[in-house]
């Protein structure tokens, strides 16, 4: 008898011992931190491919002369950007393309400032799906879609104040830049880069031999020099894009495995700390797109409470500028850090107006909440109207009615 007992209680302490052994290692930090850095090598790359590919293209065609003829019109490259960016769900993604096109002159700095507003809209749509896998509990679903809201009125709001602020300044300015460009263009001028970018610049040295790869590549398959330059821009978009992934996914593993008991009982206890654990834990997995969407079922749950969550979605979008940063380091003009400044900007100077403010946007994101708990129409019906029926409307109005008319 006591024979049998033991034996019955070894097998589950072998079968523990076995689960034990079949559990997955922890990745080395130092290799997590080899391949964080081949994964901004390949990002950096991608930057100066993409560049590469645009600059041949731009000269043999005049195709993207007349593309962003369109978007020199403010309300084209507000809802343009809104528009790719909910589409990829990375604003990331959207400002470094936004920089590498100003940076090989093929998007001017009056369009990009109004492109990254669009952009800061755009990336906001992530929020809004996480919160929908809350649907079963309608009192939990109501709590995660009103955090979700926060970001997006944060992001409205700021824009429906600053669009016309730099629209009307610039037109009335010599220089025919808003006061947010000025003001970027005056920082990034402190740094003293070429207007134009260097060849022997270290990232475009190191990053020169990916960029043969990809040139050598487009040259063999591609018949014109037209067609070469697309397929190159296409090849550096596409690596672009794997590279943000990766990296994501990396740092995401390694940094926030441990962070959500870390958000439960530390992170939320005054809003300067909720203010400054947005913008951190953005800034290391450079993804707003992550610590919004961790943020929104922690909210949901009640763990986080709502009056934290307003100051974390503020310094979660300030983080996310740091990409913008990173990529005006691989063509290091003054006009790509200036594009990248005029990201930082808006997100101070939207958190410096709406904080003190902030019980607008929180009443309108817990109205909105209420009626999406009740209807679910009202939630599907916000999803697709901000981030498709009004920017895809108001770009058709725009091209029919003002370009055209």
């Amino acid at each position: 008898m006591t024979e049998t007992h033991s034996s019955s209680a070894a097998r589950p302490a072998a079968s523990v011992s076995r689960w034990r052994r079949a559990a997955p290692a922890e990745v080395p930090a130092w290799l997590r931190g080899v391949y964080a850095g081949l994964c901004l090598y390949l990002f950096l790359a991608a930057l100066n491919i993409m560049g590469a590919g645009l600059g041949t293209f731009g000269e043999e065609s005049d195709f993207l002369i007349r593309a962003f003829a369109y978007g020199e019109n403010p309300f084209i490259a507000l809802l343009g950007a809104v528009l790719v960016t909910a589409i990829v769900q990375s604003s990331s993604f959207t400002s470094a393309l936004i920089v590498t096109l100003v940076a090989t002159g093929e998007m001017t700095l009056g369009t990009a400032v109004f492109a990254i507003m669009g952009a800061n809209i755009g990336t906001s749509v992530t929020a809004l799906i996480v919160a929908l896998a809350n649907l079963r509990i309608r009192r939990t679903f109501r709590r995660s879609f009103t955090a979700a809201l926060l970001h997006d009125f944060f992001n409205i709001l700021t824009v429906l104040v600053l669009f016309p602020l730099e629209w009307l300044t610039a037109a009335v300015a010599e220089s025919g830049r808003g006061v947010i460009t000025q003001a970027a263009a005056w920082l990034a001028n402190l740094l003293g880069l070429p207007e134009v970018a260097r060849p022997d610049s270290p990232v475009q040295v190191l990053t020169s031999p990916v960029v043969s790869l990809f040139e050598g590549g487009g040259a063999l398959v591609a018949p014109t020099a037209t067609a070469q330059g697309l397929i190159v821009a296409a090849g550096g978009l596409v690596l672009m894009l794997v590279a943000l992934v990766l990296m994501v996914r990396n740092l995401r593993g390694a940094l926030l495995r441990h962070m959500d008991s870390l958000f439960r009982s530390y992170f939320f206890r005054t809003d300067p700390r909720a203010y400054g654990i947005g913008a951190i834990s953005t800034l290391m997995v450079q993804s707003s797109t992550i610590t919004t969407s961790l943020m929104v079922p922690l909210a949901g749950a009640g763990v986080v409470p709502m009056r934290r969550v307003m100051p974390f979605m503020m310094g979660s979008n300030l983080g996310t500028t740091a990409t913008s940063v990173l990529a005006a380091t691989a063509n290091p003009v003054s006009a790509a850090l200036t594009v990248a400044f005029v990201h930082v900007l808006f997100n101070l100077i939207g958190t410096a107006i709406w904080y003190p403010l902030r019980v607008i946007p929180v009443r309108l994101a817990s109205w909105y909440g209420r009626l999406a708990g009740r209807s679910l129409l009202y939630a599907f019906g916000f999803l697709l109207l901000i981030f498709l029926v009004l920017p895809v409307t108001g770009l058709i109005v725009t091209e029919l009615f003002i370009i055209h008319g």
